[in-house]
């Protein structure tokens, strides 16, 4: 247990120092970014956004498995444990957003611009906080069409960060699963894939970097857990003398 949770702690402490260091800088959202980039961090936000986050899922838990080649048992067991984790950081996000309330930062801009009432709108259904962001961009040339869907479709609270709980969480079940096996190339790709959703939902407008923080530190605790659970019900999760070699030749390819 403890080397486990010293890898996920090294893991959550590298995921959080971008939106530590944007914290801590007073950093503020404003609407106008860079377009090219910023549609290449939309497309990092769309692999979580529902429907295509149960895809990156599946993905990601047919790559563990495949990395640590577990039988048929302890790979079923190993399904439930890590999407388990997933599906617990979705529901805790839920559940704290219902009780904090926080508004996103593109809802305070709104209420900045266009004279909103904050309370207001949150006390709106789901389809009538969308169509009145609908309505009140849809005139305004600064912003990108596809930044104005997005917005319309993410009206809910801001704290914490469904996106970066879900992007922070498979990061976290990699190195707690991968790393003794040396899948590193699988490790730095994740935590690179994590970050850029991180940022994105920053510069997206969708959220504050107190969001993604706090987000990161549930998904550390639930990962660690799921990460004992996966090692004392399927299997150890250090190399197999037969894979020995093969992560030795990986190594020496790096």
């Amino acid at each position: 247990m403890l080397k486990i949770a010293q890898r996920t702690t090294l893991g959550m402490l590298l995921l959080i120092i971008m939106p530590v260091v944007v914290w801590l800088s007073g950093w503020q959202w404003q609407p106008g970014e860079s377009s090219a980039f910023l549609r290449v961090l939309f497309w990092m936000t769309e692999t979580v956004t529902s429907p295509w986050g149960i895809l990156t899922s599946v993905i990601l838990s047919a790559w563990v498995l495949w990395c640590l080649r577990f039988r048929l048992k302890p790979a079923i067991l190993l399904i439930l444990f890590m999407n388990g984790a997933i599906l617990a950081g979705q529901y805790t996000k839920s559940f704290i957003k219902e009780q904090v309330q926080e508004p996103r930062p593109y809802v305070v801009w709104l209420e900045k611009s266009y004279g909103i009432d904050e309370g207001a709108f949150y006390q709106q259904n789901r389809q009538g906080r969308s169509q009145l962001v609908s309505t009140l961009v849809a005139n305004d040339t600064q912003l990108p069409q596809w930044l104005k869907k997005h917005w319309a479709f993410e009206t809910g609270f801001a704290f914490p960060s469904g996106h970066t709980m879900f992007a922070a969480s498979w990061a976290l079940l990699v190195i707690g699963l991968l790393w003794p096996r040396r899948h590193i190339v699988t490790v730095v790709v994740l935590f690179a894939w994590a970050t850029m959703v991180m940022g994105s939902r920053l510069l997206l407008g969708m959220h504050w970097p107190r969001d993604l923080v706090v987000a990161t530190l549930i998904s550390w605790l639930l990962v660690t857990v799921a990460t004992w659970l996966a090692q004392r019900f399927c299997g150890p999760l250090t190399v197999p003398r037969e894979e020995q070699q093969e992560i030795e030749q990986r190594d020496d390819g790096l």
